[in-house]
């Protein structure tokens, strides 16, 4: 417990860990704040790539966080950012959002239409997400080019997405439909992969064991830490019991465990 408190970058994933839906924990806006006075950096990490970084800035300003630009960033990011590095030129057939297609485009990936897909063009690269408007024709658009060589990809392998009125199905889910017709298991990108981890360290050119990562779930936000010693915080604010972590695999068992990040604060501000 006491080594919380000598990190110098303080890692946060949003749904379920700073927030619900459009309802910020007030704990949260105190801790992040405290912090960022303190002399500590914070960085706002979301494997939910179904909106881009700019929207998250704007819904992090209007629940009180008062974000820096810099201090966001999303597994739609790091999905684009390896494209960009390592497959340049490739076309991609993008199961997301209109609003991720729209960021995706700004930054110079060649993305397909559907009628591109119609005519008969085949992806090179086939990238599935969290798409709250997806079709069965789109679906089923992915799945062919999958089939017919197209490398498979998906930005994060979150199954589950917290909302106020309960859990939706989220990007784990929609590649788990697609796996289940193609027979092809993507790359996971996002939490925990450690394409993740390279860019959170090359942006704040900071050494793992000067990182903390607080989350609400074990498969991706403690599973980054365990992975790339980075020191993981459970918080149960979201989807994870305490009955859940301490029956957890070895990798995916948190090395702290607070029932929310106002304990978090307490732990390294102490008691006011």
């Amino acid at each position: 417990m006491d080594n919380l408190g000598t990190k110098k970058l303080f890692i946060f994933d949003l749904d379920g860990t700073v927030y619900i839906g459009g309802k910020a924990f007030d704990f949260a806006v105190r801790f992040i704040d405290r912090l960022r006075r303190s002399g500590r950096r914070v960085l706002f990490f979301t494997n939910n790539a179904s909106h881009s970084s700019q929207f998250y800035f704007t819904k992090l300003s209007a629940l009180g966080f008062e974000p820096r630009r810099e201090e966001i960033m999303t597994a739609g990011d790091v999905t684009a950012e390896f494209i960009l590095r390592h497959r340049p030129g490739a076309s991609v057939y993008l199961l997301g959002t209109g609003e991720l297609r729209r960021d995706w485009r700004a930054r110079g990936i060649r993305l397909l239409t559907d009628d591109n897909i119609t005519d008969g063009e085949r992806a090179d690269i086939v990238v599935s997400s969290f798409d709250t408007e997806l079709t069965y024709e789109r679906l089923t658009h992915a799945a062919r080019l999958i089939r017919l060589g197209a490398e498979y990809i998906c930005t994060h392998p979150d199954r589950v997405c917290p909302t106020e009125d309960g859990f939706i199905p989220d990007s784990g889910a929609i590649a788990a439909a697609l796996t289940a017709a193609t027979g092809v298991v993507p790359r996971f990108f996002g939490k925990p992969g450690a394409e993740t981890v390279d860019m959170i360290l090359e942006v704040t050119h900071l050494m793992p064991d000067e990182c903390c990562v607080f989350g609400d779930r074990l498969y991706t936000d403690i599973a980054l830490g365990r992975k790339s010693g980075i020191l993981s915080c459970l918080v149960l604010t979201g989807e994870t019991t305490k009955e859940d972590a301490s029956s957890a695999e070895p990798d995916c068992r948190p090395d702290l465990i607070f029932p929310s990040l106002a304990e978090a604060d307490a732990a390294v501000f102490g008691q006011s």
